[in-house]
């Protein structure tokens, strides 16, 4: 088979001009960090929550803080049928669709037999299953384009487990075999799919662990860098994987943890 060339083009390096986006659970923490570089990298990006009036406070911060355009797209992700319908108005208002992060996540640290039926499968709809029926519906106006990029955030609880996290650990790394069968599936139709897994991050999700001094020093210790991530460094990860620079990228896991999974 020959290899397929081509000039690159005359624009700087990692520029999402011309690209659309969503980003899920992006009101807050990571999520906001991400849909900010996306935007300062010149997409248009639409930013996911299920509190409209926290949506529009950070929308209005993205923009002021960007320049660029920022929309809002208040549903659950669990709820189905409310993404199949943001994913319609979002091909309706701007015409495509190129980048999918799917970031929202819950957790709850309990052993595995103090979850209830439904508890557990709350968990799973909202960390595994979600992510799934949006990367389906997203994948839909991509196949069209021939273009697209789905981007997972999973964890590096999908890579090692800790105690009493199973459920929680158990859907990240459904997620990363998700991430990857997207990847073989897609990429006949120009479409990648790819995972970030941060590590410890000083979100205000972790604040009460950042305050925690034990936790902390168990962080300073087990994390080789020596520090909790800060918020904003996951940034860079999200760009890199949404951009044409990642075009031969794909089924790839990028961590993102200071090191903290390749320590013994």
């Amino acid at each position: 088979m020959p290899v397929e060339t081509r000039t690159p083009p005359a624009r700087p390096l990692f520029s999402l001009e011309g690209r659309v986006a969503l980003i899920t659970g992006a009101g807050r923490g990571l999520g906001y960090e991400m849909a900010g570089a996306l935007a300062r990298a010149g997409a248009a990006v639409v930013i996911n929550g299920r509190d409209r009036d926290r949506l529009a406070a950070a929308a209005e911060a993205l923009g002021a803080t960007t320049g660029g355009r920022i929309d809002i797209a208040p549903f659950d992700v669990t709820d189905a049928a409310a993404g199949r319908a943001a994913i319609a108005q979002i091909a309706a208002t701007h015409g495509r669709l190129d980048i999918l992060v799917n970031n929202v996540g819950a957790r709850d640290r309990r052993p595995l037999a103090q979850y209830g039926d439904d508890e557990v499968r709350q968990m799973i709809e909202t960390d595994l299953v979600a992510p799934m029926l949006l990367a389906r519906e997203a994948a839909r106006l991509m196949v069209e384009q021939r273009h697209g990029r789905l981007i997972t955030v999973t964890s590096i609880a999908g890579h090692v487990a800790n105690r009493d996290d199973p459920v929680y650990t158990s859907a990240k790394g459904g997620l990363t075999g998700l991430t990857r069968a997207l990847a073989v599936d897609y990429a006949r139709h120009g479409i990648t799919s790819n995972a970030i897994a941060p590590g410890m991050f000083a979100t205000e999700t972790n604040r009460h662990l950042v305050a925690d001094a034990a936790f902390s020093a168990f962080v300073d210790v087990r994390v080789p860098i020596g520090r909790w991530g800060r918020p904003e460094e996951i940034a860079g990860a999200a760009v890199f994987l949404a951009s044409d620079e990642a075009s031969f990228v794909n089924g790839h896991v990028l961590v993102v943890d200071g090191g903290q999974t390749i320590r013994m």
